[in-house]
């Protein structure tokens, strides 16, 4: 399952959209974010998820790879869906002993469901199109105006890139222990949710480990590259948005006004 998370992986095509600004990327993922939370129609999905499906046909990112990143989420996605299904008053449909499925609760289910599907493939693109180096520039340049109140914009989007980059190396190092400690006996796939969650215990103390030491090891690689985080920092490729961010950008504003559009009607 762990090798399914596909977010904080970068999947180089040389597509469109990889070659967009990486603030274009970022700022097009926020505004899809926003207009995820101020829809209240089904007809609004419709838009957005063409948009999410043309920006991954265009991206040149195989679809199966896409889905691939939704299968750890499919327990999360299916909890969610039972509580609103289950918890969500109205006129019932559906009666299991003292649960009432009710046809409001179907709605929120179906509403919550594609809004967590459409959420993680959105965020996804933008890691999957960026490249760490490309989403940290991208983050820092956003973040500049707000150095005038002290925000330090350089190291908090460093450690942002670094978070996400270091995603991956963790997914694959859990899974080696994992695996090293299957071999040694251990049993991570028997046994009940609360059986399973205890099996895990044992995987924190070398994933710790092992994380602490990686940090360490970046610590003293970047120390001996003389990094000293942005101050009198420069850059050999200068950021610069082109056409095809304008375009981005105007897509994403006519998809904003149809989605407010829908809620007002």
């Amino acid at each position: 399952m762990l090798k399914d998370i596909t977010i904080g992986q970068h999947y180089p095509t040389g597509s469109f959209i990889h070659k967009l600004d990486p603030r274009t990327k970022i700022l097009i993922t926020f505004a899809l974010i926003v207009g995820l939370f101020i829809i209240d129609k089904f007809i609004a999905y419709t838009f957005i998820v063409a948009f999410v499906a043309s920006a991954i046909v265009i991206s040149k990112i195989p679809i199966k790879y896409m889905l691939k990143g939704l299968k750890p989420l499919r327990v999360i996605i299916l909890i969610t869906f039972i509580i609103n299904i289950f918890m969500t008053r109205g006129e019932p449909i559906i009666m299991l002993g003292p649960l009432v499925a009710t046809s409001e609760g179907l709605h929120q289910a179906l509403f919550m469901a594609l809004r967590l599907v459409l959420l993680v493939m959105g965020t996804s693109l933008l890691t999957l199109t960026t490249s760490p180096i490309a989403l940290t520039d991208g983050i820092e340049h956003l973040l500049n105006p707000f150095k005038r109140i002290g925000l330090p914009a350089h190291e908090l989007a460093m450690m942002m890139t670094i978070a996400l980059r270091f995603i991956p190396t963790l997914l694959e190092e859990t899974d080696k222990i994992m695996k090293a400690q299957m071999a040694r006996g251990a049993d991570f796939e028997s046994g009940n949710i609360i059986k399973r969650a205890k099996s895990l215990v044992p995987l924190l103390v070398p994933l710790f480990i092992s994380a602490f030491r990686r940090a360490d090891e970046l610590a003293m690689a970047m120390e001996a590259r003389c990094y000293r985080g942005g101050e009198s920092r420069t850059r050999m490729k200068q950021l610069k948005m082109d056409k095809g961010d304008v375009l981005g950008f105007v897509t994403t504003g006519l998809l904003l006004l149809t989605l407010i559009y829908t809620r007002m009607i």
